[in-house]
């Protein structure tokens, strides 16, 4: 009977405890809001503004013009939009539409040009359909992203930048079967 009685009180006793334990961690929460509050650090309450990328030139635009020759092949090759109007140091995705409208497989590398021409070095690709071999089946179509920023530091009196892309065929390549799934 005593060891019954013990056991009640300590079990009694570890509950208090587990239910002030829980009590504790449930009121840190608000506690910890709290001290971010005061001290700015880490605020869950009132999240920091949106960080602004600072190296948008948003003085000024720069229109954007888009060309495209598939030259010596059967492809229909365009860009989805002609011109885009953006700032220097804005991140731009435009796309082209190309179709193999030939009778067989045709691997081509698209090669860039700008106008003015001293404007290249200020065009910062970081994806294009450029960069690699794109293999077209006979009535193949695919859409193919830019993804780009116009360099802040473009000269002033740069207003107008035209990409223009041609496409040409890789002789030699290997037109086997291209597998689903991938966009070149």
């Amino acid at each position: 009977m005593k060891n019954e009685r013990a056991n009640r009180r300590m079990m009694t006793r570890l509950s208090i405890f587990a239910v002030a334990m829980f009590g504790f961690g449930f009121a840190l929460v608000p506690f910890y809001e709290k001290i971010c509050e005061v001290t700015g650090i880490n605020s869950l309450i009132k999240p920091a503004a949106a960080v602004e990328n600072t190296q948008i030139d948003k003085s000024r635009w720069v229109t954007l013009e888009f060309d495209s020759n598939a030259h010596g092949l059967q492809w229909d090759f365009k860009p989805v939009q002609r011109s885009v109007r953006v700032h220097p140091g804005e991140m731009v995705q435009i796309e082209y539409d190309v179709r193999n409208n030939g009778d067989h497989a045709i691997v081509g590398q698209a090669i860039p040009s700008y106008g003015p021409k001293h404007s290249a070095p200020f065009v910062k690709k970081l994806e294009c359909f450029c960069f690699k071999q794109q293999p077209l089946q006979a009535g193949e179509s695919k859409r193919m992203p830019v993804q780009f920023v116009i360099d802040s530091t473009l000269p002033a009196d740069v207003s107008t930048i035209t990409l223009s892309y041609t496409f040409f065929e890789v002789k030699g390549a290997s037109t086997a079967p291209i597998k689903s799934g991938g966009q070149g």
